[in-house]
C-alpha cells in the first residue's frame, strides 16, 4: 500500500473538516468535489460577505495583542486569514491554501491565528517523494532559506511528527552533509552534526543520526563501509534533512526531474493545527493528494 493509499484509508468516513479558501480557482474547486465524492473530506465553505465571527476575531487578537479589533475585522475580510482563524476557532479540522497564493501569505495567515507548536521555533515544510521502489520525506524544501543548528534540529523534530502517521515505518532521519561523521571538517558539516546532536537531546524516542552523506544515509553497504558504529538510521534513513533550503529545493527538483518521482507538498508544519501549502503549478490530482496527506496527520 502506497503511502497515499494508506493515508486515504486513514480519512475515509471520518468526516474531516477542510477549509479551502481558493474555491475560486477551478483546480481547488474541482478537488474539493473529489474530496466530497469519495468520502474524505467535508470542504467547509468561507464566506466572507458574512461578519466575521466574535471567535474569528478572538483568534487574531490572542496572538496579535496589539491589534485594534477593527484591523482585525479589516484582516478577516481576506480569505487566507478568515481561513486561518476558523481553523484556529476549531471550525474545521485543516487549512489547505497556496494554489493562487505566495507561500509567505500562507505562513503569515497561520501564525497570526493558530501559531506554532509549543517547543517548536519556526515553521517549516516538507515534500513527500514517491519513488519506484520506496517513499521518502525531504525538509526543508520550501521555507527556511539558512537554518541555524538549533533551528534545523527543530525542523526535524516537526518532520518527524509529521512523517510518523504517514509513513509505513517509523521515521528514520538523517541530517544530510557533504561529511559523515566528521569524514571531512567545516563548519557547515559541523552544523548538520551539531543539529543532530540536538534533535536528539529533544527528541530522546526518535531515530537521528548526522552528519551523514546522501548515500550513506540511504544505501546500507555504503553506510557499512562509511560508518564505524552502529546506526538506527544509516542506510535506512526515510526522513532527510537538508542542511539549508538551496539544497533542499534543488535535490526534491531533480529527483522529481531525473528520478520520475512524484513530489506531493510541500506540506507546512510547525503549526498548531495543520496548515498546507501548495505549489502555485499544483495539479487537481496534486491539490487532493496534499489535502488527503493534510488531513491524515490531524
Amino acid at each position: 500500500m502506497s503511502v497515499i493509499d494508506k493515508a486515504r484509508a486513514a480519512i475515509k468516513g471520518r468526516k474531516k473538516r477542510l477549509v479551502m479558501p481558493e474555491l475560486e480557482d477551478p483546480r481547488i474547486a474541482e478537488a474539493a468535489r473529489l474530496l466530497r465524492d469519495q468520502d474524505l473530506a467535508e470542504v467547509v465553505p468561507l464566506d466572507r460577505s458574512e461578519p466575521p465571527r466574535a471567535s474569528h476575531v478572538e483568534a487574531l487578537l490572542t496572538k496579535r495583542g496589539k491589534l485594534t479589533e477593527a484591523n482585525a475585522g479589516r484582516l478577516l475580510g481576506r480569505s487566507l486569514y478568515r481561513a486561518a482563524a476558523m481553523l484556529a476557532a476549531g471550525e474545521v479540522d485543516a487549512m489547505l491554501a497556496g494554489a493562487t497564493s505566495p507561500t509567505a501569505r500562507v505562513i503569515e495567515a497561520a501564525m497570526m491565528t493558530v501559531g506554532l507548536k509549543p517547543g517548536i521555533s519556526l515553521p517549516s515544510s516538507f515534500f513527500l517523494m514517491q519513488l519506484q521502489d520506496r517513499s521518502l520525506i525531504f525538509a526543508d524544501c520550501a521555507v527556511n532559506p539558512q537554518p541555524t543548528a538549533s533551528e534545523l534540529a527543530d525542523i526535524a523534530i516537526a518532520t518527524a511528527n509529521s512523517a510518523g502517521p504517514v509513513l509505513t515505518e517509523p521515521p528514520r532521519i538523517a541530517f544530510l552533509s557533504f561529511s559523515t561523521h566528521g569524514s571531512a571538517h567545516h563548519p557547515d558539516a559541523g552544523k548538520a552534526a551539531e543539529a543532530s546532536r540536538l534533535a536528539q537531546i529533544r527528541a530522546p524516542q526518535l531515530f537521528i543520526d548526522g552528519e551523514l552523506q546522501a548515500d550513506a544515509a540511504l544505501d546500507p553497504d555504503i553506510a557499512a563501509r562509511k560508518l564505524r558504529r552502529e546506526s538506527d538510521v544509516a542506510g535506512r534513513a526515510n526522513v532527510l534533512i537538508f542542511p539549508d533550503l538551496d539544497a533542499g529545493n534543488i535535490a526534491y527538483k531533480l529527483v522529481q526531474q531525473l528520478g520520475l518521482a512524484r513530489a506531493i507538498g510541500p506540506v507546512l508544519q510547525g503549526f498548531a493545527k495543520p496548515v498546507s501549502d501548495l505549489s502555485r503549478g499544483a495539479s487537481v490530482d496534486d491539490i487532493a493528494s496534499t489535502a488527503i496527506l493534510l488531513l491524515a496527520m490531524t
